[in-house]
């Protein structure tokens, strides 16, 4: 672990400390540091605002009653939160239909368009986001979950594997998987802007 990891570890362990003694301000701290992150989570996932919004706002009221259990010995408190928040819109996305979404939403990204882009252009563009939003949507929910936390959020094939209750393995092999079919299903329509997007800064 380095040195910045330790350090936020100390941080966050410090601040559980205090809201589980009582602290009210400790758990607003809590919020503001996750509540961006595990949003964003809930809605690439879910693809619908208000539906993201009662997840975020359920797993956090769940997590601050049950925030004595934490052990941060076996997990971060990021990874934790993130199995609440998953385990919440798996069982919000069995019962609904997704809604067409910008791709540059879902990963939570912004994606400019050149000034001199010309109408064509624009077009093609936006229809680039039509298709790969459609190809998402037709990923089986574990694909696109573990799609999500690796390309959306930046997790470790370890915490994917944490925050989905799978093997490591199994991990890595959907977010393979996951990748191929939406290579797949994108051919030829929206490949560059696929990879440009999908790509692990």
């Amino acid at each position: 672990m380095t040195d910045n990891r330790a350090n936020g570890k100390a941080e966050i362990d410090a601040i559980i400390g205090r809201a589980l003694d009582g602290d009210q301000h400790s758990y607003a701290l809590l919020y503001d540091r996750f509540a961006a992150s595990l949003y964003r989570l809930c809605y690439s996932l879910l693809m619908n605002e208000q539906d993201a919004e009662d997840i975020l706002q359920e797993s956090f009221i769940y997590a601050f009653k049950n925030l004595h259990r934490f052990d941060s010995r076996k997990a971060s408190l990021k990874t934790w939160l993130y199995t609440i928040a998953v385990s919440r819109c798996r069982n919000t996305y069995r019962r609904k239909r997704f809604l067409t979404v910008d791709i540059t939403q879902w990963l939570g990204m912004q994606l400019k368009a050149p000034l001199s882009e010309a109408p064509e252009a624009a077009a093609i563009r936006r229809d680039a986001n039509e298709s790969i939003a459609q190809a998402l949507q037709d990923l089986s929910p574990g694909l696109r979950e573990a799609i999500v936390l690796r390309y959306g959020q930046g997790m470790t094939y370890r915490e994917i594997s944490e925050v989905m209750g799978c093997p490591q393995k199994t991990a890595e092999s959907r977010v393979r998987l996951g990748h191929q079919r939406l290579r797949k299903s994108l051919q030829p329509v929206g490949m560059g802007l696929l990879e440009e997007l999908l790509r692990v800064h």
